[in-house]
């Protein structure tokens, strides 16, 4: 059995969604004690329950501490069992975090599934819908994944709602992830999704990111996508821009009080820094792609290698933990201003 402390590093839900995939996808038992105690509300929340319980049912796992407020858990799991499910997280909580753990957890499953979720689509702490489809789905893909998504309804927070799908089907070959060069982006793409807010808004955003990007001599496309039956209002900017090889991406949400011109300005400076660094995955890409990329680099015992600007906090513990379930290495060198990350099979 593995045991994992749950407090580590960042000590959030991380390291429990990760662990409990891993657990899964390996199908091997995890003991996780500690579950994020530094935080206000130590313990499981809603939402690690409802992605918890999505992979006890898809893994017939044997469970224990599975409960709001539980700091200490024990999953051990049979046999990946594909067909169609439909599970809610209740009010916002985060549906792509879900999606995230169900399909790390499905790597090596050998018979199609089918997942409808309801919760929150553009939430903090958590990818967006745009970011997940655009630049996380993307890149997971290239990696050998078989995955599609279908939105129905955003839902933004507080009252969640959202309705999406993912389906996922059995990937034929893995490949490893080697954008080790620096990237040239030339081009933006972005979405402004907004509900039950005026147009106004919307359309102030757009004007700011086309002046920022032009006065960057970068070419821009921006679409806004109004989906006024989601039950809150809300609004959120996602920003991508496509090298030949990967693609990179920022993303920030509206909040009261900040201006449509500061949400626009503070994404677009966000992926310029990406842009500019040159790198091969953005810093917030790094940190959910690590999982997938150290699989693949055991799997295949071939090395992956990628630039990223930085090593944020749950990067370094994303790699702590996959060290325990997977017999992979991680280094990583300064490499003109940036990170060289190589993951190495062992």
């Amino acid at each position: 059995m593995i045991e994992i402390d749950g407090s580590y590093g960042e000590g959030g839900g991380q390291i429990l969604r990760t662990a409990a995939a891993l657990s899964v996808l390996l199908n091997k038992e995890v003991s996780i004690k500690r579950i994020r105690v530094k935080r206000p509300n130590p313990g499981l929340r809603p939402q690690h329950l409802t992605a918890l319980n999505i992979l006890k049912e898809l893994s017939n796992a044997e469970t224990k501490g599975l409960s709001v407020g539980s700091l200490n858990v024990y999953f051990s799991p049979k046999n990946f069992v594909g067909g169609e499910y439909v599970f809610d997280v209740g009010t916002a909580g985060s549906v792509t975090l879900v999606f995230q753990t169900v399909l790390l957890a499905s790597l090596r499953s050998s018979e199609p599934f089918s997942l409808k979720v309801k919760g929150g689509t553009d939430v903090k702490w958590s990818p967006t819908w745009d970011y997940f489809t655009r630049v996380f789905l993307p890149l997971v893909k290239r990696l050998g994944v078989n995955v599609e998504v279908e939105l129905n309804r955003r839902g933004f927070y507080p009252k969640g709602g959202g309705e999406v799908r993912m389906t996922v089907s059995p990937a034929e070959t893995f490949s490893p992830f080697r954008v080790d060069e620096p990237q040239r982006y030339s081009r933006v793409k972005g979405t402004v999704a907004i509900s039950r807010l005026p147009d106004h808004i919307s359309d102030r955003v757009k004007h700011t990111l086309m002046r920022f990007f032009i006065s960057k001599s970068m070419d821009a496309e921006f679409f806004v996508d109004r989906d006024d039956k989601s039950l809150s209002e809300g609004v959120v900017v996602t920003l991508w821009s496509e090298s030949q090889e990967t693609v990179v991406g920022s993303t920030m949400l509206g909040e009261r009080g900040l201006p449509a011109e500061r949400l626009a300005k503070g994404c677009a400076e966000s992926l310029m820094k990406e842009v500019e660094a040159k790198v091969s995955l953005d810093v917030h890409a790094t940190d959910q792609l690590l999982p997938y990329i150290a699989f693949v680099a055991s799997e295949q015992q071939e090395t992956s290698t990628f630039l990223t600007r930085e090593l944020s906090g749950h990067a370094q513990t994303n790699m702590w933990l996959l060290e325990k379930f997977l017999p992979v290495r991680f280094e990583a060198k300064d490499f003109g201003g940036c990170k060289r990350v190589e993951v190495k099979p062992v």
